[in-house]
């Protein structure tokens, strides 16, 4: 995956929208299709994780996920520090937005699942179930709570899909620091999630 500072053409114009802030509806329309390619991108492969579970398409959770990032600050101006910023805001946008669609279903499909949640070296499983999402979400918030960088690793590479490179980079730590974290973060996170 490309590094979100790396400086394709337009990104000086995306990092002025951004740096600027876009409260103004005419910067908001001039931001999406500069950086449309990369936010489908990130939610096919968040969705890519989800299974045949769920009917939304990548381009309904991009537009999902730029809407709310855009009414997140209540009318207030938005702006971010930087690509990195935006984009990991972006992950977690469609990380809310999956949980909510998952908690939604669950009303209809009370029956639960032990989660046997089988992740893998390159940033996750494949698919996840509601159950296993809503308890993921769960198990992120106190890992969160316990451990802000090992939560940092887990939302870059789960759900922002980044590699181990690519996070390090985006963190400011090393590689070997995101290998170790990530191992225990999993181990955690699954011994939290299959907790009864």
């Amino acid at each position: 995956m490309q590094d979100p500072e790396e400086s394709p053409p337009g990104a000086a114009k995306v990092q002025d929208l951004l740096s600027r802030g876009i409260e103004e509806p005419q910067r908001a329309e001039e931001l999406l299709p500069l950086v449309y390619d990369e936010l489908r991108r990130l939610a096919a492969a968040r969705l890519g994780r989800e299974g045949d579970a769920h009917s939304l398409q990548p381009t309904a959770l991009v537009h999902d996920a730029y809407l709310r990032l855009l009414g997140s600050a209540g009318g207030a101006q938005v702006s971010w520090n930087g690509k990195r910023h935006f984009f990991g805001a972006a992950a977690l946008a469609m990380r809310r937005i999956l949980v909510e669609r998952a908690r939604r279903r669950r009303l209809y499909q009370p029956e639960r699942l032990c989660p046997a949640v089988a992740w893998d070296s390159e940033g996750g499983r494949s698919e996840l179930s509601d159950a296993e999402l809503i308890d993921l979400d769960a198990a992120l918030g106190e890992l969160e709570q316990a451990d802000k960088r090992r939560y940092d690793i887990v939302m870059a590479r789960f759900f922002g899909g980044l590699s181990v490179e690519d996070t390090a980079l985006a963190l400011g730590i090393s590689e070997r620091t995101v290998i170790r974290d990530w191992s225990y973060a999993r181990a955690w996170l699954l011994q939290r999630m299959s907790a009864p």
